[in-house]
């Protein structure tokens, strides 16, 4: 009874105005750190923590007992602000938990809704899953509750993520279509909550959006849906509807600095600086001893293109937190300056990275100076260094790493030989080989087709996404940019705009080169430094951006635009040409 009052209450009471009920299972998402303890447990510390830590300004505190067949409960109200109490109470009969919750609801709210059953065995066996910790035991009593009303739509959701997590995916979607299946008999909010289990299951960013939609205007008072079709409609660069829904969730969450901040990258994304800005500042105001807004302001300012102003912020971010591993944000200020074609200046403040790094006695500080190196044009010393380190590493991890990325570097350099041969060093004498290692030795097989380089990712890459990445990468290494344009396409649909810097670059450089129509607005965002430093596929995108940027601005009619891009990727090419002669073609374009 203790679990179903307070989850029955707190469905009931969405929509009551000037407040919003918190729901168990947020709360509950905090038991890693305070604990888990049962709804069941008498006094009012069972769940005051979670409620509190959650954000609450009111706390209700419920206690019922059973006489002479008659179920007496009691709910008192704290307002957490005043001190001040509310008292109500109810009863019903002893076997009518849903009714008392009911008429308790209707006293704080006179328009609450009815909860999703009416049923005490479905209820009692839902409530038994929530508070079990045994997934056995808990699945027993989803299928309880599923038998008991086959009209109550939560127990389908909840048993359906167990199948899901068992690696049941047949039965998981079985389940939630046996639920659709129901139609009108289940609430039109409950439905459009399980249409978005089953579309997140298989994976439908379309249908997901949809149930999104339908769900906010059901329930348009719960900040967390509003946050849900947020995080969709940006994944499918809607950001009007992107920046609409964050400002839903803040209307009714003002404090939340995450959708702060996201709503700050949805207007820079949709290339509107001061929305951005004035989110991030925002989120500053909630959180003035943070480095994290004022890192986000240098992203925003650097996706369009105000380099100076980034890179002064990213300064003051790292002043604000500063030692490793705070100090990427002297690595993003180092890019920063690098992307307006100043090296040594770029150097000075990489230094500084470097510095903070060896004061922690970083390991792989040798790694980053040659990758920094290598991302800054002086390829030829960028080898020669990660050479070294990967003959004198004594860790087989970090070895295995840098012959892989050393391997990649060499078919970008058009050595297929030496790739090859760098490859086989990167598995380790002994255990499984880590995923840069599978891949360099994907990547430096001998020459196909396609539909064989398909065939092949298909026998080494288990997880779809990162085969996806692996055929696109071998396709573009070999030059068959017609085959790479749809899986690039592909990629694009499935990745988050905050994610996908590098395929944005990549699709338009596949485009580009199989003479298909270019769309612009892949090339008009600069990508955002990875905190973790340049990676071993920095080359296939950076700083190609720039000469896709020249090409491009050159078909336009626009000379100077052209120009500046050509000078910038030849300060940033370095001597050593790459396997595709683009620096020789950004020279003659001069």
């Amino acid at each position: 009874m203790g679990r179903a009052f307070s989850e029955i209450l707190t469905t009931e009471l969405v929509g009551w105005p000037g407040a919003e009920p918190i729901p168990p299972n947020r709360m509950h998402a905090l038991n890693p750190v305070y604990g888990p303890r049962s709804a069941a447990l008498p006094g009012i510390s069972a769940e005051r923590t979670l409620a509190l830590a959650s954000g609450a300004s009111q706390i209700g505190y419920g206690d019922y007992a059973v006489h002479g067949g008659r179920l007496e409960v009691q709910l008192t109200i704290e307002d957490l602000h005043t001190g001040k109490m509310r008292q109500l109470a109810t009863s019903a009969p002893s076997t009518d938990v849903a009714g008392a919750a009911f008429e308790l609801a209707r006293q704080i709210f006179p328009h609450a809704v009815p909860y999703h059953t009416r049923s005490t065995n479905a209820l009692k066996a839902w409530a038994v899953a929530l508070e079990t910790g045994n997934p056995d035991l808990m699945s027993q009593s989803l299928e309880s509750a599923i038998a008991a009303d086959p009209d109550f739509g939560p127990p389908y959701r909840m048993l359906a993520q167990l199948k899901s997590q068992r690696q049941d995916r047949a039965g998981a979607l079985a389940l939630l279509d046996q639920a659709l299946a129901r139609g009108d008999r289940m609430p039109p909010a409950e439905r459009a909550s399980i249409e978005l289990e089953s579309a997140t299951l298989r994976d439908d960013p379309v249908k997901r959006l949809t149930a999104l939609n339908a769900l906010v205007k059901l329930e348009p008072r719960d900040a967390n849906v509003w946050r849900s079709l947020a995080e969709a409609a940006f994944r499918r660069r809607d950001y009007p509807l992107t920046i609409q829904s964050y400002q839903k969730s803040l209307e009714l969450e003002p404090d939340n600095v995450n959708a702060w901040n996201q709503l700050g990258y949805a207007f820079a994304f949709s290339g509107e600086l001061d929305g951005a800005l004035g989110a991030l500042q925002h989120y500053q105001a909630l959180r003035p001893t943070s480095s994290d807004p004022i890192d986000s302001q240098g992203d925003v300012q650097l996706i369009l293109g105000h380099l100076k102003e980034a890179e002064d912020l990213y300064l003051q971010a790292a002043r604000k937190a500063p030692g490793y591993p705070n100090a990427p944000d002297l690595f993003k200020a180092a890019m920063a300056r690098l992307m307006t074609g100043d090296v040594a200046g770029a150097d000075g403040i990489a230094k500084q990275y470097i510095d903070a790094r060896r004061n922690a006695h970083d390991v792989v500080i040798d790694y980053f100076e040659a990758e920094w190196q290598w991302v800054s044009g002086r390829r030829k010393a960028a080898y020669q260094q990660l050479a070294s380190f990967a003959e004198s590493i004594k860790i087989p991890e970090l070895a295995s790493g840098a012959h892989a990325e050393l391997a990649i570097w060499s078919l970008c350099l058009g050595d297929h030989a030496a790739a090859e041969q760098i490859a086989q060093k990167s598995a380790p004498p002994t255990g499984q080989a880590p995923p840069l290692a599978i891949l360099a030795r994907y990547l430096a097989q001998p020459a196909a087709t396609p539909a064989e380089w398909s065939a092949r990712a298909e026998r080494i890459f288990a997880n779809p996404t990162g085969r996806e990445a692996a055929l696109s990468y071998a396709l573009l290494l070999n030059r068959e940019f017609d085959a790479a344009v749809p899986v690039l396409k592909q990629i694009q649909d499935h990745t988050s705009p905050a994610s996908d810097d590098m395929f944005r670059v990549l699709l338009a450089w596949s485009e580009m080169e199989a003479g298909k129509p270019l769309d612009a607005s892949l090339l008009q965002l600069n990508p955002v430094p990875p905190l973790t430093g340049t990676g071993p596929l920095v080359s296939l995108y950076f700083p190609r951006i720039f000469y896709l940027r020249a090409v491009a601005a050159s078909k336009e009619g626009k000379a100077d635009v052209a120009r500046a891009n050509y000078r910038l990727f030849l300060q940033l090419s370095g001597p050593d040409p790459l396997m595709w002669g683009e620096e020789q073609k950004a020279r003659s374009a001069q």
